[in-house]
């Protein structure tokens, strides 16, 4: 089945990383043995062999470049010109995936018709390129409003406002409080550009905040339920009815910790805390029951977003077992057009409606 993956840290993986992102995942961990300087080495799930291998031809792709202000112990930039930087940088490396054949950005209707067109035939899938929808992980790295305009001409269609901790334009996970007047004239301006507001990482004060007062496309690329696992990281039952109402999707995480209530970063393991992709499904299924259907979740998985198989499910080798998720659906009695919205149909008639 085709999927769309609404948030993968691609050139996040390749320049801070540095990973090849074009060799085969196999590849990719045995460059990494013995490497200890992150928690996630030799342990990738992620690259452009396995995308294609499971038929996971459009993704949401992201630059992130997280700016810190003094006294800020989280990592980042510490200046928003070095953050842009940054982003500018992943934004070459994409480039050089498309000169390279290996991925072709999709900005437009007419560009996601023909590349669906081009995944629909029977080309072998090693000669497709992956298509990519670029997206901004927190708006830190925005120097000023103007830079968006910028943003959008190399190719930007969707952004969240924040990341982790205090931003420049709105407050993100783990922390509280509304926007300012930087962040109200940002969301003013992605509306005039028709930029989606992806909502995912926005503490509960911006969260309704932003609803108040954008007016274009919202989405929420990887979030989870509150529910189901209690931190403000995830969506209560009445923030999903508020996305549910605007005509939102929802793409479903594939980070542990997000997944199983009590995970201790570091120490819990995936088997240890029963962590599979069936509980993936728990959290679909809970945003279903809240909408009245299955229309507004599809997949988002965050894989290898500074995370890999220690902190995935433990019944998932790489990215391409993705393709295992449809029988789980099916055996918890979703239909077959169910299955085929949350893969991917979800997504693309949200794309449709929103560049149409």
């Amino acid at each position: 089945m085709f999927i769309v993956d609404a948030h993968l840290d691609l050139s996040m993986n390749a320049l801070e990383w540095n990973r090849d992102l074009q060799l085969p995942v196999a590849d990719i961990n045995r460059q990494e043995h013995g490497l200890t300087d992150k928690p996630d080495r030799a342990k990738a799930v992620v690259s452009l062999p396995e995308l294609r291998k499971g038929n996971i031809g459009l993704v949401v792709a992201t630059q992130i470049g997280r700016y810190v202000a003094p006294g800020n112990n989280l990592p980042g930039w510490h200046s928003p010109q070095q953050a842009w930087a940054q982003t500018q940088g992943q934004l070459a490396w994409y480039k050089a995936m498309e000169d390279a054949g290996q991925m072709i950005q999709i900005t437009n209707l007419q560009a996601l018709e023909a590349h669906l067109t081009l995944w629909a035939n029977n080309i072998d899938k090693a000669e497709k390129p992956v298509g990519y929808i670029l997206s901004l992980e927190g708006a830190d790295s925005i120097v000023d409003v103007s830079y968006l305009q910028i943003a959008y001409d190399n190719g930007l269609r969707a952004l969240g406002p924040a990341h982790y901790g205090p931003g420049r334009y709105a407050n993100g996970t783990d922390a509280t409080g509304k926007m300012g007047v930087a962040g109200l004239a940002l969301l003013k301006e992605m509306e005039r550009l028709n930029i989606i507001l992806d909502v995912t990482h926005l503490c509960d004060d911006a969260f309704w905040q932003a609803l108040d007062n954008f007016n274009g496309a919202i989405w929420a690329s990887h979030n989870n339920c509150r529910a189901l696992v209690n931190h403000n990281r995830q969506y209560s039952d009445e923030m999903i009815k508020a996305l549910v109402d605007r005509g939102a999707v929802i793409g479903a995480a594939l980070d542990a910790w997000m997944m199983v209530p009590n995970w201790v970063r570091g120490q819990s393991t995936p088997r240890q805390m029963n962590c599979n992709l069936e509980v993936m499904i728990d959290h679909i299924d809970h945003i279903c029951q809240i909408a009245g259907d299955a229309l507004h979740v599809g997949m988002g998985t965050d894989l290898d977003g500074a995370f890999g198989r220690e902190q995935c499910p433990y019944d998932l080798e790489t990215i391409a077992d993705l393709q295992n998720v449809p029988q789980l659906l099916k055996k918890r009695g979703y239909t077959g057009t169910d299955v085929e919205n949350m893969m991917h149909g979800n997504w693309l008639r949200f794309l449709r409606n929103t560049w149409k």
